[in-house]
């Protein structure tokens, strides 16, 4: 069953005229677990961090291939902040509604404010299809990177593109 977080995402995405394939999985909350299901998700998974700078002031929401390993120091050089520590659960729920292991870039969607700054890494720009949660754990969904590009944009929110 689609419950209301997932289908706001859903809603959206086709008011944008964005193409997406759901797929639905068990509950995971970190990379080592979706690499363990045992389906076949065609495309770029992807790692979503939620981070904030040392004053807790900015928060960041850092979108990479979901085999990178992120390296704080050298992205906080290149955003040009003192550092970047991850940020709490209060945090996460605060600005994106979102809980751990469910943290996605459609969690923008709640950031009334468009506080949250993204930062996309480079490496995942103009890949074929792209995957993320839909606001939820439990689906994946799949759509062309100028779909992830044309929700971004509609958000509103800041935007940098990086090197994980």
């Amino acid at each position: 069953m689609i419950g209301t977080k997932e289908q706001q995402v859903y809603n959206l995405l086709e008011s944008l005229k964005i193409k997406y394939t759901r797929h639905e999985h068990i509950p995971v909350y970190t990379v080592g677990e979706a690499q363990a299901l045992d389906i076949k998700i065609p495309g770029q998974q992807c790692k979503n961090l939620f981070l904030r700078n040392k004053k807790g002031n900015k928060h960041y929401l850092v979108i990479s291939d979901e085999n990178k390993k992120a390296d704080l120091k050298y992205l906080s050089k290149q955003i040009e902040i003192d550092s970047l520590s991850f940020a709490s659960e209060e945090r996460l729920y605060k600005y994106l509604s979102l809980t751990p292991g469910a943290v996605t870039p459609f969690g923008l969607i709640n950031d009334i404010n468009k506080e949250v700054i993204v930062l996309v890494d480079n490496d995942i720009v103009g890949k074929s299809v792209i995957n993320f949660h839909p606001n939820v754990n439990t689906a994946t969904i799949s759509i062309s990177y100028d779909g992830f590009n044309k929700f971004i944009k509609s958000m509103g929110n800041k935007l940098y593109y990086v090197n994980i």
